[in-house]
């Protein structure tokens, strides 16, 4: 089994299982926006990724450490799995949780999450533009734009909503333009 199957067969029961208690606790918005933070805050931080990967360190610290970072941040419910998780020790799994959790609440909530990668920063104005256009194409309620910089695209942008590739930027342009003269 590749390494990504076995984070997917670890994440997807935590998740669900998730998602049933905040469903029925009435806090699925509640707990989905605390676990986006949660997820930011992952992102933004390394040494708190190898920290709580690392096997080394008692539960007992990565709990004192999950309690000082976000315990009059989140919500009560997403604080007490996050314990649970450093008790069965799956804690070093929460990125996968996390995300596996937020594709299904959108699933549920019936949002198309549109991943954005443009060279220079998007402002709101053109973030809410963009949301409305895909609005129209996807015939979709709610859109969740991912935003993402990537510089090796020189100029414009590329959008991906789920296999579907909208690619507007320079780079994509002259990539296009060269296996057009390559085959002529």
């Amino acid at each position: 089994m590749s390494n990504q199957g076995f984070k997917e067969k670890i994440a997807v029961p935590y998740a669900e299982a998730l998602i049933n208690q905040a469903q029925s606790n009435n806090l699925l918005i509640e707990a989905t926006k605390d676990l986006s933070l949660i997820l930011t805050v992952l992102s933004e931080s390394k040494d708190l990724q190898i920290l709580l990967k690392n096997p080394l360190i008692s539960g007992f610290i990565k709990k004192e450490i999950l309690k000082q970072l976000f315990e009059n941040q989140i919500n009560t419910f997403v604080m007490n799995f996050l314990l649970v998780l450093v008790d069965r020790r799956r804690i070093s799994f929460l990125n996968h949780i996390i995300e596996k959790y937020l594709k299904l609440v959108y699933i549920l909530e019936s949002t198309t999450i549109a991943e954005l990668y443009s060279a220079v920063d998007i402002s709101e104005l053109q973030q809410e533009s963009l949301i409305q256009k895909i609005k129209s194409m996807t015939n979709s309620n709610q859109v969740k734009l991912v935003v993402s910089k990537d510089i090796d695209l020189i100029g414009g942008f590329v959008i991906k909503i789920g296999s579907k590739i909208i690619d507007v930027s320079l780079a994509g342009k002259l990539k296009r333009m060269s296996l057009y003269l390559d085959t002529n």
